[in-house]
């Protein structure tokens, strides 16, 4: 395969690429996540430092969990990477909300989520095509 945006083509090399990046944001969510849902007093301290009421804690995990693994499955990745998107802006938000310099990483994982479908999804490169100028 050769690259070329206007059809929608893509190199094997960028191909693997999106799938790396990808596999890496599911790799950085997912042990994050569910230690949380299984170590409550983690969560709960979590919960605290951010501000928000520690029984909404197993429902933020919860949907984290199901954001990252649509975005895992091919079929389902379009609609993970929109989750992802809303959750990881949340994120942001609440770092931002405390002052945590760390706020810019959910901001980093959100253009990785995207990098890679980009590189390994021929219909996000057909609705978002570069073009050379």
């Amino acid at each position: 395969m050769s690259s070329d945006s206007g059809s929608g083509r893509t190199s094997k090399g960028a191909f693997w690429t999106g799938c790396i990046l990808s596999t890496l944001v599911v790799l950085f969510m997912l042990p994050t996540a569910v230690p949380a849902l299984l170590q409550p007093k983690y969560m709960e301290k979590g919960m605290k430092q951010y501000g928000y009421p520690v029984h909404t804690g197993r429902w933020i995990v919860i949907a984290e969990i199901i954001c990252v693994l649509l975005y895992a499955f091919p079929r389902t990745a379009v609609l993970g990477a929109i989750l992802l998107t809303g959750y990881l802006g949340g994120a942001t938000a609440t770092h931002v909300r405390i002052d945590d310099p760390r706020g810019v990483l959910p901001v980093v994982v959100g253009v990785v989520v995207w990098l890679g479908l980009f590189l390994r999804d021929r219909r996000v490169r057909e609705l978002i095509p570069i073009r050379k100028a």
